[in-house]
């Protein structure tokens, strides 16, 4: 897979996927469903994602419908597998720690999650479906050019993720880092001055680009890759199912189409 790639976010079609909050009614279904009573589903004949939405290019709301990368291919693999899917949104900690797997919220996490040895911990990861590199965004016209003259300023991330850890581990020393839920707190922090940077995702920072306002000064190859995950006891049989229908996305050039929807320059 491409680990580099210019992005635009272009119109998408939408999951047949009803918003919803953590929690509350399940979203919509794909067609499908008659299929994964081996699999030790929460919902019978559906497929239960959880995901920390908005999270653009791999999660976001489009007229009450979820969309992007993460949820169409999901979508793909639900379908393939003859299930029905319900989206549930949720906070990333709580994904990220395995708990909202923990705790039954879901069958499966679908979050642009990195996958990491202390996450391996507490959760079991599919074959990696995209690889990512972390990015630092700035004002246009910003005096920080790159990691190093983030001292004595402030840069935002979002908790829980491995931009933090980056971050954390990286700054020089007089730099603050400050943690937000999700870039829909974060970038709005940058826009008004409340910190000077942004450390993320390169898809996702990429985004912020687009009307000329900011730009990405560097960015960091980390070698991170993004696995589904699911719990990691009990769901043998729904990862060995998903494997195989990511696999066969691959193949068919599906997922490929999916990719370029998303991540090539048009």
């Amino acid at each position: 897979m491409r680990a580099r790639v210019p992005f635009i976010l272009i119109a998408a079609s939408t999951l047949a996927l009803t918003a919803c909050g953590g929690g509350g009614d399940d979203a919509g279904s794909t067609e499908g469903g008659g299929g994964g009573s081996e699999l030790a589903l929460t919902q019978p004949g559906t497929l239960t994602v959880c995901s920390d939405i908005p999270y653009p290019p791999f999660e976001f709301e489009v007229g009450g419908e979820y969309t992007g990368f993460d949820m169409e291919l999901i979508g793909k693999i639900a379908t393939g597998l003859d299930l029905k899917i319900a989206i549930k949104d949720v906070g990333f900690e709580g994904l990220q720690s395995g708990a909202a797997l923990a705790a039954g919220t879901c069958d499966i996490g679908a979050s642009a999650m990195t996958i990491t040895e202390d996450r391996e911990e507490n959760l079991d990861f599919s074959e990696p479906y995209y690889d990512s590199l972390q990015s630092l965004l700035v004002p246009e016209g910003s005096d920080i050019k790159s990691i190093e003259d983030l001292a004595d300023k402030s840069v935002g991330v979002q908790q829980g993720t491995t931009g933090q850890n980056y971050a954390e581990e990286n700054v020089p020393g007089s730099a603050e880092v400050r943690s937000y839920p999700s870039d829909a707190e974060l970038f709005p922090a940058l826009k008004s001055g409340g910190i000077d940077a942004v450390l993320q995702d390169l898809p996702v920072n990429l985004r912020h680009t687009e009307e000329g306002a900011f730009t990405i000064v560097e960015e960091f190859d980390t070698n991170e890759k993004y696995g589904f995950a699911v719990q990691e006891e009990g769901s043998e049989a729904l990862m060995e199912g998903v494997n195989k229908e990511l696999a066969e996305l691959r193949d068919n050039g599906t997922y490929q189409k999916i990719y370029d929807k998303y991540f090539t320059e048009q």
